[in-house]
């Protein structure tokens, strides 16, 4: 058996971790292991409020690389870090996606660095959305939702069951083995 028939068929292939501010960041970390496993690449990208539920210090360890929060800062030395990021990627999943981050990708929203790393990559995409359930049945996000379909986003559905509120319903982010293979399976 050659050396390639032994690599996974994901071996090598490059994806963007994108993470955004909800309670369930954390888990992000699950679904980058699981990637990593698989033999793929993974690089971060992190929304301000993400870097509150979880730190980028976290992702760094894990990936071994330079998380990017934004690339507007001072101390940046790539004043196109959203071109030059989404440039080198093969896939971009956004793990967890709030309601704040659907609703700038249906709009074309591009304020900071995840939204307009988006806005450039030409990769496919795969949200895994996680939400208060009111928020999740929202006409806004619903609409916003239906929108990024129709733009060729693929959406892996949240999973029911109880939110950080202690309410009861879908909205909760899927399992990372879950995301971890629907993003696989692009």
């Amino acid at each position: 058996m050659t050396e390639d028939a032994k690599k996974p068929p994901t071996a090598g292939k490059r994806v963007a971790l994108g993470v955004s501010g909800g309670i369930a960041a954390y888990k992000a970390a699950e679904v980058l292991r699981g990637l990593q496993q698989a033999g793929c690449t993974v690089r971060v990208a992190m929304t301000m409020r993400a870097c509150e539920f979880i730190k980028p210090l976290t992702f760094r360890a894990l990936t071994g690389q330079h998380v990017v929060v934004d690339d507007y800062a001072i101390d940046n030395p790539d004043p196109i870090a959203h071109i030059t990021f989404s440039q080198t990627v093969d896939l971009f999943v956004i793990a967890p996606a709030t309601a704040d981050i659907i609703a700038k990708f249906a709009n074309g929203i591009a304020d900071d660095f995840l939204s307009s790393t988006y806005l450039a990559s030409t990769a496919p995409v795969l949200i895994a959305p996680a939400m208060n359930t009111a928020m999740w049945q929202h006409p806004a996000t619903v609409r916003n939702v239906d929108q990024l379909r129709m733009d060729g986003v693929h959406i892996i559905e949240p999973d029911a069951g109880e939110m950080a509120c202690g309410t009861f319903g879908p909205g909760r982010l899927s399992d990372p083995q879950r995301i971890v293979q629907a993003a696989l399976d692009i």
